[in-house]
């Protein structure tokens, strides 16, 4: 099995964060194979440019010992996935969270998140 987390995944784990289920943390915290979108890593720098996310260390130590400690592997954005997301339904307006939702369409990966607007999607979605 593979996953790909969304960005507030990532973060509220990364934070321990209560909001993230039990289920959430014995999928991230084992061997199953996981990955966070390039495009996660993009709208987190953006965020932290502007002010609107903060973490108690910086930015690249935080996202650098996440990747590190639970094994994730960095999903890069291919035509394929932009092919995709050009016949998407606009079931979700974020820009980022579309494209993710490209990526696990196209890869056939399950998403760790708790945005219910995913399952309009027809994506598996877990939390």
């Amino acid at each position: 099995m593979k996953y790909i987390i969304d960005t507030h995944a990532f973060i509220w784990y990364a934070v321990g964060d209560a909001r993230v289920s039990s289920k959430v943390i014995g999928v991230l915290e084992s061997d199953i194979e996981k990955f966070i979108s390039i495009v996660s890593i993009w709208e987190m720098a953006i965020k932290v440019n502007i002010g609107h996310l903060e973490f108690k260390n910086s930015f690249d130590d935080v996202v650098s010992n996440q990747i590190d400690l639970l094994n994730y592997r960095i999903l890069n954005i291919n035509l394929e996935h932009l092919f995709k997301l050009s016949t998407l339904e606009l079931h979700h307006r974020d820009p980022f969270d579309r494209l993710i939702i490209s990526q696990a369409l196209v890869e056939k990966i399950p998403i760790i998140s708790v945005d219910e607007k995913f399952d309009k999607y027809g994506i598996e979605r877990i939390w």
